[in-house]
This record gives structure tokens, C-alpha cells and sequence, in this order.
């Protein structure tokens, strides 16, 4: 996979994020990439959703990125 295609497969996620939590700014999901912590605990004070879980979402999202591709 080349630099455009991780690029391209990064900006799907990302947009995925935001459909699937709209509240979330473009800066929130940003922190994504780098602060983790930081974005987990957006998702908490915003949805209430605890890490655990918040992070079954995101696999959940980028599986189904994934098999769409195949």
C-alpha cells in the first residue's frame, strides 16, 4: 500500500468518525491520529461512551472499511 492509498484509507475513517459521532469537531477527531486519550475522552464527556466500547466502534467501523474494499 502506497502513502496516497494510507492517506485515502485514514480520510475514509475519519469521516466514518464523524458520521457516526457528529458532535465531534474536526479537531476532536483529529486527536484520533495523535492523542488517543485526549479523542476517548471527547467521546466520553460528549456520548457518555466508556473506552472499552468506544473502541469496539472504531474496529467496528474500520472492518467494515475493510471488507467493503475486499
Amino acid at each position: 500500500m502506497n502513502t496516497d492509498q494510507v492517506s485515502g484509507k485514514v480520510d475514509q475513517l475519519t469521516g466514518k468518525i464523524k458520521e457516526k459521532w457528529g458532535l465531534l469537531t474536526k479537531d476532536d477527531v483529529a486527536l484520533y491520529e495523535g492523542k488517543r486519550d485526549q479523542f476517548f475522552g471527547k467521546l466520553e464527556e460528549l456520548y457518555g461512551l466508556e473506552r472499552d466500547e468506544a473502541e469496539k466502534q472504531i474496529r467496528d467501523l474500520k472492518d467494515a472499511q475493510t471488507n467493503r474494499a475486499a
